[in-house]
């Protein structure tokens, strides 16, 4: 795809300073490093390093540490929160939160590492009313290692 057509279909990128406009959490809750592609209404791609430097390594596990399945699905939650204010709006104000309201049919296929590049992708299912449900996965070498059905509300802060 060009740029043109890209432009054309509302395709972006997003590096950590847009991504922060877009969720209001911080460290070290922001799991969201970069938007790789957001086409508004459709899907997004979006990445995060994982680093031995995370807060919860040191603790899960010592011995061979592994990223805890609930931050994956944290950080899958925080890309549908981007997609949905991308979709809703190119302009974030600050005045809407995100929340998850359900998690369906989570999987875990493989643990995530140190070292491991985790790539977040969501695609919208449906939007009623408040109510946005998406279908995700986690890739690591482009492997899926967590999947699961996301709902989130959006509300008026």
């Amino acid at each position: 795809m060009t740029q043109e057509n890209a432009a054309q279909v509302g395709v972006s990128s997003m590096d950590i300073h847009q991504v922060m406009e877009y969720l209001p959490h911080r460290y070290p809750f922001l799991l969201v490093d970069k938007v790789i592609e957001c086409v508004p209404k459709e899907r997004l791609t979006a990445l995060k390093n994982v680093t031995i430097n995370e807060p919860y390594f040191p603790g899960h596990f010592p011995i061979k540490p592994v990223m805890p399945g609930v931050l994956i699905l944290e950080a899958l939650a925080q890309a549908t929160a981007i997609l949905t204010a991308k979709s809703m709006s190119d302009a974030a104000t600050g005045e809407t939160l995100y929340y998850l309201v359900g998690i369906d049919n989570a999987r875990f296929k493989r643990p995530v590492e140190p070292g491991h590049q985790l790539i977040l992708k969501t695609d919208l299912v449906r939007n009623k009313r408040s109510i946005w449900k998406f279908n995700t996965e986690a890739l690591v070498d482009g492997e899926v290692v967590a999947s699961a059905e996301i709902l989130c509300s959006v509300q008026s802060v």
